[in-house]
């Protein structure tokens, strides 16, 4: 597993787990979920554009704090931002991308692709999220283990 570490950009997994999940959807059609279209998109664009404003939220503080958002090389990193949204969440930007797969889910409506949602978190918390911490608590010791300790990893 540790192979895996830190390789695929996070909105690429985002990307093929949604298009799994509509591999899923349309090869079992009869098993989609009946509800009306307007339930469906109405719960698929309050997930969605709620996402997007999460994970907007943090890359503007990286922006804002001029560190890098490349999240295959957490080392680059210049600073901690623990301010704004990352004062709540450390890892908004990747609770901003579950948030909009958990969108696509609901728009898809099918039972098989929303075990698909749990499977990214899974992919972002073992092989994103505790690579970059490993990282970073090495880099910038005690401040960082006292941001791990006061603020949760996801929300």
């Amino acid at each position: 597993m540790r192979a895996l570490e830190l390789k695929i950009p996070p909105p690429i997994v985002m990307a093929l787990m949604a298009l799994a999940m509509y591999g899923i959807a349309w090869a079992f059609p009869q098993w989609r979920l009946p509800l009306p279209i307007s339930i469906r998109a109405g719960l698929a664009g309050l997930w969605g554009v709620a996402g997007v404003l999460i994970a907007a939220l943090g890359v503007l503080a990286f922006r804002r704090h001029r560190t890098t958002l490349n999240p295959l090389q957490p080392d680059n990193s210049s600073q901690i931002v623990t301010t704004g949204i990352f004062a709540h969440s450390r890892n908004p930007m990747y609770l901003g991308m579950v948030f909009c797969l958990t969108g696509w889910s609901m728009w898809l409506a099918h039972p098989l692709a929303m075990p698909g949602v749990l499977l990214a978190i899974l992919w972002l918390h073992f092989l994103q999220i505790k690579p970059e911490e490993r990282i970073l608590l090495h880099k910038f010791g005690e401040p960082y283990a006292e941001y791990l300790r006061r603020v949760r990893c996801w929300c």
